[in-house]
């Protein structure tokens, strides 16, 4: 009997414990992060500039090629690349012994000239003195007029000799300014203030006229000269800005020159436009933007644009105002706002500054 109540208190208890429930825990929500002091915005439809691009190459306004004028060899180089050279600076010094010989021959023919003049004159003084005292004796009856006619032809004679003694000396005179002229060339000096750029001869190395010896780079400033489609030809004039960026970087540039000439392979005409001279180098790539017109669409500032990787994405918040990551597709750039192409609609607001404050699914405010 007793062994039965004993079971049977046993079977209540375990019946009470298999019976019971398991306390369920209590679901907790995640804390709403609030973001304070980002900007949003109103997307809103605007013009949009249609914008063609051109790319080109940055160039010195002004350079030079200095090439030989004479024969010889290169006795010696004053420069080297890089250099800062002023306006009329020896360059290269070429040894050219013939016309040397050419110039110092012609100074000799200019010294003979002078005493075949000096002589001359000596000549026809001789001859004036004599037909005066025969024109006296003439008058006093004392000669005859044969005598005396031989005389005054002795000093036209005379005359005519200082003349042609003369005309020689002028002419010995151009002969030795032309040959020192040339032999002059051997001194090659800059004709422009700026930098050496290139230096294509050696000292001991043999020239020719036309062979270069230096290249030189102006102070005068930089232009980039592009290849506007032909599109554009007679939209493009002298005096337009254009937004322009060389290596990366925007600048602004006036165009100073318009070839009006189609290339009929590239069907392109060519653009030069000034830049200004801050720290640009000859050669570089650039590239010009044309407005050639506009259209209705919606841009961002560049600040509200995400980059993750390849991904571009702007934070869109609703009404709520809590901030969603959403990818778009961009178009152009221009003055600092960029085209959304897709994946934004206008009316729309976005986060347009602070955005690197914001996370997915936090309350801005």
């Amino acid at each position: 009997m007793r062994s039965y109540r004993a079971a049977a208190i046993a079977l209540l208890i375990a019946s009470s414990f298999g019976c019971g429930k398991k306390a369920e825990p209590v679901a907790q929500s995640a804390p709403v992060v609030v973001v304070q002091g980002a900007t949003v915005a109103a997307v809103a439809a605007q013009a949009i500039p249609e914008i063609q691009e051109a790319v080109g190459t940055v160039r010195a306004r002004n350079s030079a090629v200095i090439s030989a004028r004479l024969a010889g060899s290169v006795s010696r180089v004053h420069v080297r690349e890089g250099d800062r050279v002023a306006r009329g600076e020896l360059l290269v010094a070429i040894d050219a012994a013939e016309s040397g010989a050419a110039a110092a021959g012609a100074l000799s023919g200019v010294e003979e000239a002078a005493r075949a003049l000096e002589e001359a004159r000596s000549r026809k003084r001789l001859a004036d003195a004599t037909f005066e005292r025969y024109r006296r004796l003439f008058d006093e009856q004392a000669v005859t007029r044969q005598e005396f006619e031989v005389r005054q032809m002795e000093q036209e004679v005379a005359g005519e000799g200082v003349a042609r003694a003369g005309a020689r000396l002028s002419q010995a005179r151009q002969g030795a300014a032309a040959a020192g002229t040339v032999a002059g060339y051997g001194r090659v000096t800059s004709p422009i203030s700026g930098v050496v750029l290139a230096k294509q001869v050696e000292a001991g190395q043999t020239v020719f006229p036309g062979t270069p010896l230096v290249t030189i780079e102006g102070d005068d400033g930089f232009r980039l000269e592009v290849a506007a489609p032909e599109g554009l030809l007679g939209k493009v004039k002298p005096g337009d800005q254009v937004g322009i960026a060389v290596e990366g970087a925007p600048v602004a540039g006036r165009v100073s020159e318009v070839v009006p000439m189609v290339d009929p392979v590239s069907r392109t005409f060519t653009v030069k436009i000034d830049l200004p001279a801050r720290g640009l180098r000859s050669g570089s790539y650039g590239k010009a933007l044309f407005k050639s017109g506009a259209r209705q669409g919606i841009a961002v500032p560049l600040a509200a644009i995400v980059e993750r990787g390849a991904l571009t994405s702007v934070w869109v918040v609703s009404r709520e105002g809590i901030a969603r990551l959403r990818l778009v597709k961009l178009g152009q750039a221009v003055d600092r706002r960029v085209e959304i192409l897709s994946g934004l609609s206008a009316g729309e607001r976005v986060v347009i500054a602070g955005a690197e404050r914001v996370t997915d699914g936090a309350k801005v405010e």
